[in-house]
């Protein structure tokens, strides 16, 4: 069963689609997806790590060097850290952003269940998020993975995307849409 949908179609997309495939035949979907998440915080969380995966001026070998050094200080599977040797190997850094989400899509469509990215102004609570959930579960018939992040400059409310669906209740839009309305 073809599980990727239209994913294929990238560069990412395609990378994504063969460590799906590679955990799924060694029955590490789990432990991959886990350590994704890892890498993930980590791009958010530290500028070195993401221009390292953005930068052309890089050397292969040393971007190779620098991703089995994070990787190890990670504590991510093996299969994982060969996925980033990988990419650092064929210059293809700069697609594992991209590469994390198409995984995390293919994973989703695989188990039945959609995938969702909510921004909002502040961290939101736990009763919230479930709250959140429950409603994009009534909207899409299933359950839904929810990607939160934080973004102050939607000024209030939230902005939700959901395959090929936005939902934006932000008071940044609101305020935008105001002010157009304003001038005629």
């Amino acid at each position: 069963m073809d599980i990727s949908g239209g994913i294929k179609a990238s560069l990412a997309g395609r990378y994504a689609a063969a460590l799906f495939e590679l955990a799924e035949e060694r029955k590490q979907l789990d432990t991959v997806e886990a350590s994704l998440a890892k890498v993930k915080a980590a791009l958010a969380e530290s500028d070195e790590f993401r221009s390292l995966t953005t930068s052309p001026v890089v050397d292969r070998g040393e971007a190779v060097s620098a991703v089995k050094a994070v990787s190890s200080s990670l504590g991510i599977d093996p299969l994982t850290a060969n996925f980033l040797g990988t990419l650092a190997e064929n210059r293809r850094l700069a697609q594992l952003d991209g590469a994390i989400r198409a995984f995390s899509t293919i994973i989703a469509q695989y188990r039945g269940e959609a995938n969702a990215e909510v921004a909002t102004t502040h961290p939101l609570t736990d009763d919230q998020v479930a709250a959140l959930k429950a409603k994009l579960k009534q909207l899409a018939g299933r359950d839904v993975n929810v990607d939160m992040t934080v973004d102050p400059s939607l000024l209030g409310g939230l902005v939700v995307r959901m395959g090929s669906r936005m939902i934006d209740g932000s008071l940044r839009t609101k305020l935008n849409s105001l002010a157009s309305a304003m001038k005629g």
